[in-house]
Formats: C-alpha cells, sequence, structure tokens
C-alpha cells in the first residue's frame, strides 16, 4: 500500500510539474510567488482601488519598457516584470489587485487584456493580436472600471477617431480642481488633442492615483511609467498637479473599480 501511494503521488507531480513549472517562470521575477501570496493575503480586505494602487507603487523605479509591442507580446508571455510601459503597468496592478492568488492574476489577465479573451498553449499566449493596444478600448470595455469622468468635473467634447464623432473628457483644470474627488487605485487616462494623434489613438497615456491622507486633507499622487520608446524611462509617483501642469496631452478619461 505505501508503494502504491507514493507511485500515486509521483504520476500526480508529474501531472502538475508542467503547470507549476509555468506558472513559475510567469512570475519568478522581479517579485517571487510567495511574496506576491503573502501580500495578496495581508490586502484582502481592502478596497480593490487601494489594492491597485499599492501594486501600482510596487513598480516605482522599474525601467520602461522601450519595445513598440511590449516585451510581453513579443515574449508571448503575461508576466514580463523587468521592464514596464504605462500599458502593462495598468493591467499587473490591476491583475495582482483583483485577484487571491499569483495564478488567479494570471487569469484575470487572460480576460481583461483582451477584446475576447486570452489564449495560451505550450506555456505562450498565442492570440497577443486580440489585445487592447489602445486605452479608449479598455476604457469602453468597461473590463478596466466604471467610467466616472463626468462625476469628477464638468466635462467637455473633443473630436474622436476610430468610428468615434466625439469624446467628453475632463480638461485638466477641471481635473486639478476637483482632485479631491479621486480615490486610490482609479485609472487615469489622458487624451491626446486630434493634431497631436498618430494612428488615430485616442488615449497616449495611462497612470493610476495614489491618495495619501495628511490630517484632514489629502495629496494625490500619479503613478505612472514616465517614458518614451526611442528614449527610455522609470516608472514615477508624483504629485498629481505637478503633471498636470507640465503634460502635453488636452484632458483625461477616468475609471474606478468600485
Amino acid at each position: 500500500m505505501r508503494k502504491m501511494n507514493i507511485s500515486l503521488l509521483f504520476i500526480k507531480s508529474l501531472f502538475f510539474l508542467p503547470i507549476f513549472l509555468f506558472f513559475s517562470a510567469q512570475l519568478g521575477w522581479p517579485i517571487s510567488p510567495q511574496e506576491i501570496q503573502k501580500i495578496q493575503i495581508q490586502l484582502k480586505d481592502q478596497p480593490a482601488g487601494k489594492k491597485i494602487a499599492f501594486w501600482a507603487e510596487k513598480f516605482v523605479g522599474r525601467p520602461y519598457d522601450e519595445d513598440p509591442k511590449g516585451i510581453y507580446v513579443i515574449r508571448s508571455v503575461i508576466v514580463a516584470d523587468e521592464k514596464v510601459d504605462c500599458m502593462y503597468l495598468t493591467f499587473r496592478a490591476v491583475e495582482l489587485a483583483l485577484s487571491q492568488t499569483p495564478e488567479e492574476a494570471l487569469q484575470i489577465a487572460l480576460d481583461k487584456r483582451f477584446h475576447s479573451k486570452g489564449l495560451i498553449r505550450n506555456g505562450q499566449v498565442i492570440n497577443y493580436e486580440d489585445r487592447f493596444e489602445y486605452g479608449e478600448d479598455m476604457i469602453q470595455s468597461g473590463k478596466w472600471g466604471k467610467e466616472i469622468t463626468s462625476n469628477i468635473g464638468r466635462t467637455s467634447r473633443i473630436k474622436g477617431s476610430r468610428g468615434k464623432d466625439n469624446w467628453e473628457i475632463l480638461p485638466p483644470e477641471e481635473l486639478a480642481g476637483n482632485a479631491e474627488k479621486l480615490k486610490s487605485g482609479d485609472l487615469v487616462f489622458f487624451m491626446k488633442a486630434p493634431e497631436k494623434r498618430i494612428v488615430g489613438e485616442g488615449v497616449g497615456h495611462i497612470g493610476i492615483i495614489k491618495a495619501v491622507k495628511r490630517s484632514a486633507s489629502q495629496e494625490i499622487y500619479l503613478i505612472h511609467a514616465g517614458g518614451t520608446k526611442n528614449q527610455g524611462g522609470v516608472v514615477k509617483k508624483v504629485p498629481l498637479k505637478d503633471y498636470l501642469s507640465k503634460m502635453p496631452f488636452i484632458g483625461v478619461k477616468i475609471t474606478r473599480f468600485e
């Protein structure tokens, strides 16, 4: 009986080994699966927004991903944390925040990063051509939170593109004047002026809000992958008001997980 039990355990280990190796390879850098799991347990009872901001802040200092498509797309993997761009930072922060385990974060990624659903074969994502490439599509899908732009301040209308006649956006001065309405974990999609679009893209950048209470007030920070595909950069945490004063964008759209 003892020999039979050992044999059964050996067979089971052979079955689960490929799955374990796949997840380990995906999550091995820079934070181990064990560390991720420990943090997820500690954050279990926190609101989704606070968890999103927490995970985003974990990436501060991480180098900017200079690959035009993103190294995660080039490698056909879900996790490539050594370098990040603004979209990947948003992906990972949300996926880790909404999951209870590292493995569940991967499953959430297969749902949220794609117009339909991501598919894995032999440890590789095989349909990244179905991924979200435009921030405005992320907003419209509803997968990346509920749009709350008009709840923050008075919106204005700009010319749309890619099948949209126009977009409602929050001008920078409206966002700055109503920043106290923002919450940790809000996703901020920075909109390009029509004359600055290259391939019809509406969203030019994405960042994540971190609200920090200071006595009776709160300070609002933006966590974002600050850089360009041709010059590089780094993930930064900066006062939102400072970023708004220098940014090249015409306004924002905002989503929130509630």
